[in-house]
């Protein structure tokens, strides 16, 4: 115990020296050749952050780039081939100093202050369905009060140069939700350059192939998000799988593989090590890839059916607890579930019914899809990651 409490003292000075450090260098010149990425907290190598740092790559070599990562998913960038550096580490710090751009998917602390010269580069990671920021009347999540939590975002999005719109449904929520005043780049996710390019058998295919999944059975891609009321504690969420696996086992598990992509703050929380036919891909660095070899999407109020709509592949949404999160915990800024693209279900048993009858229609989307990517105006067109690069570098 001893030894804990002196372990935890000396991280409370550290993070003192850091925070003191910073404030006082925060304006010292930036090196214009210098760019740093993170995505999810610096656990994954993905998201429009990748895209950019990808494209980056091979159209401004010139540039030299480093990847912000959280030692505990040191592994996860394992076999990535990137400059990395610890968060939080001394070589962060001055990495962050001295970076003229920072691209970035989720808020950073707020005393990570952006200095004189340094463009912040917001691409967020989805469509708002459920509220956000600002929009989000009462806050049940660990370790913050609503007012706090209204004020800390607003506060957060001061330092953001640039925010990035999927759409023109987004671009609206995010200035009142955000309480962004900057400027708004409204040409889609930089992510979503992949799902209109590489849409193609070919390609399906080999990512198929890499994660040794049979070309004969169909995949299902469930990606349910978190729960802000479901905690250990500040930072640390629960998830309790609502699915009867063994009973989708029974009806599908012959003919289906079943990949389960978690949300990045519930990822570590279920164990599906005895299904057969699950493949638990919450750690899988790019989803853009199990969106493409995927038939159907199972998710419940998570962004990434705006994404994956865009393929016209259908959606199921299992969303038992409705009532509780729609009008408890978030709200939504959609009609939902009369806009939603695709059934609501509430159990395991009405989830097989649709998906019964998606086997007879052979996967096809309904009239009620197609409308609703009308409805919520998408700027994706291929061409989203140059769009956003040449903004940000200003070569346009």
């Amino acid at each position: 115990m001893h030894s804990l409490n002196i372990s935890s003292m000396a991280k409370k000075i550290y993070f003192i020296m850091l925070k003191n450090i910073y404030r006082i260098f925060v304006n010292i010149p930036k090196n214009s050749k210098l760019i740093v990425f993170e995505s999810f907290l610096g656990k994954q190598y993905s998201d429009s952050p990748r895209a950019i740092y990808e494209y980056i790559k091979e159209n401004h070599p010139a540039l030299k780039t480093y990847w912000v990562v959280d030692p505990r998913y040191k592994n996860n960038f394992a076999d990535c081939n990137l400059r990395t550096v610890y968060k939080f580490s001394p070589k962060w710090l001055l990495i962050m100093l001295r970076s003229k751009y920072w691209v970035f998917n989720t808020r950073i602390p707020l005393w990570v202050k952006r200095g004189k010269g340094t463009v912040y580069l917001q691409t967020w990671h989805g469509t708002p369905l459920k509220k956000l920021g600002l929009d989000i009347k009462e806050v049940h999540m660990p370790g913050t009060t609503t007012e706090s939590y209204h004020k800390n975002f607003s506060l957060a999005s001061k330092k953001w140069t640039y925010l990035i719109s999927a759409n023109k449904f987004s671009s609206e929520i995010f200035k009142r939700a955000f309480d962004f005043d900057g400027e708004m780049i409204e040409v889609g996710y930089p992510r979503n350059d992949k799902l209109i390019k590489d849409n193609t058998l070919e390609k399906i295919n080999s990512i198929k192939n890499s994660l040794s999944i049979d070309r004969s059975k169909k995949v299902i891609l469930y990606a349910p998000t978190w729960r802000d009321n479901a905690f250990h504690k500040k930072g640390s969420y629960k998830f309790q799988l609502e699915l009867d696996l063994k009973h989708l086992e029974k009806e599908f598990g012959e003919d289906y593989i079943i990949i389960m992509r978690l949300h990045y703050l519930i990822s570590d929380s279920t164990d599906f090590s005895q299904y057969s036919y699950i493949r638990d891909c919450s750690h899988y660095d790019d989803i853009s890839d199990l969106y493409l070899i995927s038939d159907v999407l199972i998710t419940d109020y998570s962004s990434v059916f705006f994404d994956y709509a865009l393929l016209k592949r259908p959606i199921l949404f299992f969303a038992y607890d409705l009532e509780e999160y729609r009008d408890k915990l978030r709200g939504f800024y959609l009609d939902f579930p009369e806009k939603a693209p695709g059934s609501v279900v509430k159990s395991t048993e009405q989830l097989v019914v649709e998906l019964r009858k998606l086997e007879k229609m052979n996967f096809q989307v309904s009239h009620k899809h197609l409308n609703f990517l009308e409805e919520i105006g998408t700027f994706d067109d291929g061409a989203s990651t140059m769009n956003v690069v040449n903004i940000m570098l200003d070569t346009n």
